[in-house]
């Protein structure tokens, strides 16, 4: 309970601290025909959890393992995630850094190395191809998470859904200090998700969270993941992370798809995103925010659920394709109808 209190607090202090410095130093995200907010908001979501994450290693160095390869990533990645906040950075660049704190990871022993019993109950290795693969799924990670950043509330929200989850899948198998590290991350969410909503001190203290965090914590969940699905001391089938991320992952699947179709970079910016159509359709950013979230715990619920109860892996695999495939169909139906009534309005 203590490491908690002082998580949260931290955080929260934080918080204050660095969005007083971002303000001066042009850290803020201003205005534009794609961000419809009102005044230039401080970019220092990512900096407080970065704080956070040293604070409970100072005061819990053995709860996580090979800390000192996780940090030199995360640290890399805040680092140019800041450059990219302030300056606008091109792609390049960011995919190169993403590979390499991919590689990191690989040398401190963690990569995709099979993707659990999908075929007749038998084990998919992957052998020297999950590297490529790793790298891969770190990418679509932090690029899934980056990309859900919209409205208020959402990434912290999504981010919180998927630390609890690994939360509570490590403690329903004995792993109490990694649980106990997602917990804490969880709540190294929670004062910015308050300062994001404007709670409880209004807009004045608004704070967004930016590339450098959006892109730390994809890293730490896929981390997390890999960590939860991989090697001898793995707890749960490779597919169930799926479940555990299917929101973001999904959302970005979609979008990417969109966008190469209508000839356009897959990292193009747009309004096409989960949260952007129920806008158009009508929905308050409050009620867009409890849908996404709401679909988001029941993906990770049913994931867990499944590993539990130790169902076959190929039917869970099937499963979860039919859900994105309705989970499309659902999206570009209301897309449709929002479009109307968008044009209607206008």
């Amino acid at each position: 309970m203590q490491e908690y209190i002082i998580i949260f607090f931290s955080a929260l202090a934080s918080l204050f601290i660095a969005r007083k410095i971002a303000r001066r130093v042009g850290l803020v995200d201003k205005p534009n025909a794609r961000k419809h907010h009102n005044g230039h908001i401080p970019l220092v979501g990512g900096v407080s959890i970065y704080i956070s994450i040293w604070v409970l290693f100072i005061l819990q160095p053995n709860w996580f393992p090979n800390f000192e390869y996780y940090i030199i990533c995360v640290s890399l990645l805040l680092f140019v995630g800041v450059l990219d906040d302030r300056f606008d950075l091109p792609v390049t660049p960011r995919i190169l850094l993403q590979a390499f704190v991919a590689i990191v990871m690989m040398f401190s022993g963690l990569h995709l190395s099979s993707l659990g019993d999908i075929f007749l109950g038998y084990a998919v290795g992957l052998g020297i191809l999950g590297y490529l693969i790793t790298i891969f799924a770190v990418m679509c990670a932090i690029n899934a998470f980056n990309m859900v950043d919209g409205i208020d509330g959402l990434l912290g929200a999504l981010s919180c859904v998927s630390f609890a989850s690994l939360g509570i899948a490590f403690t329903l198998h004995g792993k109490y200090e990694l649980a106990q590290w997602c917990i804490c991350l969880t709540i190294a969410c929670f004062p910015y998700i308050l300062l994001n909503l404007g709670i409880p001190w209004g807009r004045k203290f608004k704070v967004f969270m930016g590339d450098a965090g959006s892109t730390l914590i994809g890293f730490t969940v896929i981390w997390l993941i890999i960590l939860a699905t991989q090697g001898t001391t793995a707890i749960l089938h490779p597919v169930t992370a799926l479940w555990i991320i299917a929101v973001p992952l999904m959302d970005m699947i979609r979008v990417m798809i969109s966008r190469v179709r209508r000839g356009d970079s897959p990292f193009k910016p747009d309004r096409e995103h989960l949260h952007h159509i129920l806008l158009k359709y009508g929905f308050t950013h409050s009620t867009a925010l409890g849908v996404v979230l709401a679909i988001a715990i029941s993906f990770s619920a049913v994931g867990i659920y499944a590993d539990m109860m130790n169902y076959n892996q190929l039917g869970v695999l099937i499963l979860f394709i039919a859900c994105f495939g309705a989970f499309v169909l659902f999206i570009n139906k209301l897309a449709k109808i929002g479009s109307l009534k968008e044009n209607n309005r206008s």
